[in-house]
């Protein structure tokens, strides 16, 4: 039994059905992604694991019990959640939305403390954003913005954290800056990590546990990505004909797509795009 698990989702907007019969179990301790084409359920799965979206059918589990059946502070003390999109109140400066993250541990008798500003300050230090506290969130690039918002999720001190595009907006620097952050936090303080990403090559350098999905919320492969990860299911689930090769600084799989035909056939690798691959 982990921590977080679902069992027999059925997840729909509306009237238009996601996924079905879908279930999942994210290992304790581990640091796990989701990958999958656009509109496989990524996001979906993940807004369900975080008591964003409720099923249709099934349930998610929260240390064992169902997690509808908290109140939505004490979630909020279990599990933290980086939304794909996020808008701020409007003239809200940096270090007021970061120290939002607070209120799930705040308490009648419990007001603002030491603690709690030191969190905060920590928070901001480690995404490098203290420099930002002062200003307005409405001034500053997509870039910055996000690295605030986890700022105010790594505020919230939960051991889960739920992360969807934790990358979006930014460049590739500060891309590989957050996903180092999400490393040293899983690696160094036992976080359970769970992450939705598009890059398959940074899925596969950071997960410890790879879950692929393809459209209709079905789960195809799952775990370490050196094992998932292979030309044939890279084909069939994305449609990319594609060389499996080691990462030279990880050891990882790294994704290698095959160059196009220029007569506009099949590239002419692809019948043994798996020779030597994994």
């Amino acid at each position: 039994m982990t921590r977080l698990h679902a069992e027999n989702l059925t997840l729909a907007y509306d009237q238009r059905t996601v996924a079905t019969d879908l279930g999942v179990a994210i290992p304790d301790g581990s640091f796990t992604v989701i990958v999958g084409p656009n509109a496989c359920g990524k996001s979906t799965l993940l807004k369900a694991l975080a008591r964003m979206l409720k099923p249709v059918t099934g349930a998610v589990y929260l240390d064992g019990s169902a997690i509808a059946e908290y109140r939505s502070k004490e979630v909020a003390r279990r599990l933290g959640l980086l939304p794909q999109t996020s808008i701020a109140p409007s003239g809200i400066t940096v270090g007021d939305l970061v120290a939002r993250g607070r209120y799930p541990h705040q308490r009648l008798l419990r007001q603002w403390s030491g603690e709690d500003e030191a969190v905060v300050t920590e928070s901001m230090r480690r995404t490098g954003v203290l420099d930002l506290s002062g200003r307005l969130v409405d001034e500053l690039s997509g870039g910055q913005r996000q690295r605030v918002w986890l700022a105010m999720v790594l505020a919230q001190q939960t051991s889960i954290l739920l992360l969807d595009e934790p990358t979006t907006f930014l460049d590739i620097a500060h891309q590989v800056e957050v996903l180092d952050l999400c490393a040293d936090l899983h690696e160094d303080e036992g976080h359970t990590l769970v992450a939705v990403l598009h890059d398959l090559n940074q899925a596969c350098r950071y997960a410890t546990h790879l879950i692929v999905m393809r459209p209709g919320g079905e789960v195809v492969a799952e775990g370490d990505p050196a094992v998932v990860i292979t030309a044939e299911l890279v084909d069939d689930v994305f449609g990319l004909p594609c060389r499996i090769i080691d990462d030279p600084e990880t050891g990882t799989p790294l994704v290698v797509p095959l160059r196009r035909s220029r007569s506009g056939r099949e590239p002419a690798a692809r019948a043994g795009a798996a020779t030597g691959n994994r």
